[in-house]
């Protein structure tokens, strides 16, 4: 295994994973540092397994054994960015810290793994396209939008569409020398997935940000900005967070004005002109 955070990993497969494993890392997020003290058949018992499906889970994870998988855990229950708690309404003041505190850990273990030399092919990419188009679907539409307004503040063209049929043609009409930045938590879309070979096609650049660097548009995209989750929405099994895309978008805008101060010239003449909207 290399130096990702277990946490990081059992999240970014969360989605992918088998029935069985998904049990297991279930019981695993409830609470990291409670997971260090387990024998395999405690653990095999609380997720309702066998513990060769123990066993199994830790392969699936690039681990030797159950023994790494607990070393792991005790390393990822030391360090305070990596908090998760299950929120329940019950409770609403802890639900409310519950919240926060993951959504801290959320930022944080987004933008802690990003590698300065990846950070840099973005902005560079970003100054060398003639045009952006930034492409989402369903809830990740508005941090598109917030992408495409923030990067026109800028300097920069960029353009956006919260209809696919409107997006997909907009793909059509580019070159080589444009970008595509295209935001999904699953990073499973399938028309975001078709929009992507056309854009192959025509040798148009693609970034792409997901929560899963093995999810199908994270592996077709030339670059890729993995996002961390840290909510369970109350007692389902639905994840999601705009936070983190969001986070990501918001740093590159801050990068780009510190790479270059004549952006908040930029900024400045645009809210200049949008100043008589507002009281």
């Amino acid at each position: 295994m290399n130096d990702q955070n277990i946490i990081n990993v059992i999240y970014s497969k969360l989605a992918g994973m088998r029935p069985t494993d998904q049990k297991i890392a279930q019981v695993l997020l409830e609470d990291p540092a409670r997971a260090v003290d387990f024998t395999i058949s405690q653990l095999a018992r609380l997720a309702t397994v066998s513990d060769a499906s123990v066993t199994r889970f830790c392969k699936s994870l690039a681990l030797t054994g159950f023994h790494q998988l607990k070393i792991e855990l005790a390393k990822a229950a030391n360090d305070q960015t990596n908090y998760y708690q299950q929120v329940n309404a019950d409770n609403i003041q802890k639900a409310l810290a519950s919240i926060s505190a993951n959504k801290v850990a959320e930022v944080k273990n987004t933008l802690a793994p990003i590698a300065t030399a990846t950070i840099e092919q973005v902005l560079s990419w970003i100054k060398e396209a003639r045009l952006i188009q930034i492409i989402a679907e369903g809830d990740t539409v508005p941090v598109a939008i917030d992408a495409a307004y923030k990067l026109n503040q800028l300097g920069f063209l960029a353009i956006t569409a919260d209809s696919w049929e409107t997006s997909i043609a907009q793909t059509l009409n580019m070159s080589s020398h444009d970008l595509i930045i295209v935001i999904s938590n699953s990073g499973e879309a399938l028309r975001l997935l078709k929009q992507i070979k056309e854009a192959q096609k025509k040798h148009i650049r693609v970034l792409a940000i997901t929560n899963r660097d093995d999810s199908p548009i994270a592996l077709e995209a030339n670059l890729h900005l993995q996002t961390a989750v840290r909510q369970k929405v109350f007692q389902s099994e639905y994840y999601f967070s705009r936070i983190a895309a969001a986070t990501v978008i918001e740093a590159i805008f801050l990068l780009l004005i510190a790479d270059d101060e004549t952006r908040r010239e930029h900024i400045k003449t645009h809210e200049a002109l949008i100043s008589d909207a507002k009281i």
